[in-house]
């Protein structure tokens, strides 16, 4: 940090005494920016015609996948959303897709309700880059090859294991009588019992396209005045059955995932650090896991 002292003299009128008072400021100014950081942070600048140029807040996250995107020379989809790929690595005639993670602590945090959704997406060919950042200043990164990542996400697949079995096998237990005893016996059930199952887990569109009755000879055909109503049907004794039977499944999955499973840093203890020469160091890394992987590849043909 540099600090800079700054003298001058402010002059306070209150008639009719005049006084005269020094004042000293002391004020710290952080290190240059590198063009690195430069770069992000004029991003984040929008000039507005009449005005001056003014800050756009921009989550810190984004922030540094930007700056790694640029460090790595990497592409990003122009419409790309936030569930999606990071960004992508166009190498030797190669697309491959990258995850990139930053952390300005020791251990790397990943994702909310990880689950087997998630293994899915990490396996399908998914390469990595962590960044270490202290105080705001990248310090270094990581490469990780899929094979790097396979043991961390098989040791967290059989963590998660038995609970999605569940998740699997026991909604089909659930019973007609079960649904009976929950909502009591009818001809026809309503919307809202089909909501006291599913709550907010369905939109009013899926409501809509389970009803497998027409016609709730229930249903109050007028209105108060007299008017006539559309009868909305509703819901079969077997299709409740099968709606408490997802809604089982729901539930379960959801206690069953894991709430956002760290990376601790010894896991990169053998990993090369980067600190200069991002897009080269990362080209090199890559050649060299792609080349071990067609030559197992020959080797098992």
């Amino acid at each position: 940090m540099i600090t800079q002292i700054t003298h001058f003299h402010v002059k306070c009128a209150h008639p009719p005494v005049l006084q005269l008072s020094r004042v000293v400021i002391i004020r710290r100014t952080a290190p240059p920016l590198s063009d690195s950081e430069r770069h992000v942070l004029d991003r984040g600048v929008r000039n507005i015609p009449g005005q001056h140029a003014r800050i756009n807040p921009v989550p810190q996250d984004d922030v540094r996948e930007s700056q790694m995107t640029d460090l790595f020379n990497l592409t990003q989809a122009e419409d790309r959303k936030r569930h999606e790929i990071d960004a992508f690595l166009e190498i030797d005639g190669l697309k491959l897709p990258f995850e990139l993670k930053s952390t300005t602590k020791t251990s790397v945090s990943t994702v909310r309700d990880f689950g087997p959704d998630h293994i899915e997406k990490w396996r399908d060919g998914l390469h990595w880059i962590f960044a270490f950042y202290t105080q705001g200043r990248l310090q270094y990164c990581y490469y990780a090859s899929p094979l790097d990542m396979e043991s961390w996400i098989s040791d967290h697949e059989r963590y998660v294991a038995p609970d999605f079995y569940l998740a699997e096998t026991v909604p089909s237990f659930i019973t007609s009588a079960m649904v009976i005893e929950l909502l009591g016996g009818k001809e026809v059930y309503s919307l809202l019992d089909a909501r006291r199952l599913m709550k907010n887990q369905w939109t009013a569109k899926e409501y809509a396209s389970n009803r497998d009755i027409s016609h709730d000879p229930e249903f109050a055909e007028t209105t108060a005045s007299g008017k006539p109503k559309k009868n909305p049907g509703g819901y079969s004794l077997e299709k409740m059955t099968e709606i408490l039977q997802l809604r089982c499944g729901y539930v379960i999955q959801r206690g069953s995932t894991l709430n956002n499973p760290k990376i601790s840093g010894s896991y990169f203890a053998d990993f090369e650090k980067i600190t200069t020469d991002h897009a080269a160091t990362l080209r090199r890394l890559v050649r060299t896991y792609l080349a071990k992987t067609d030559a197992t590849d020959e080797a098992t043909a």
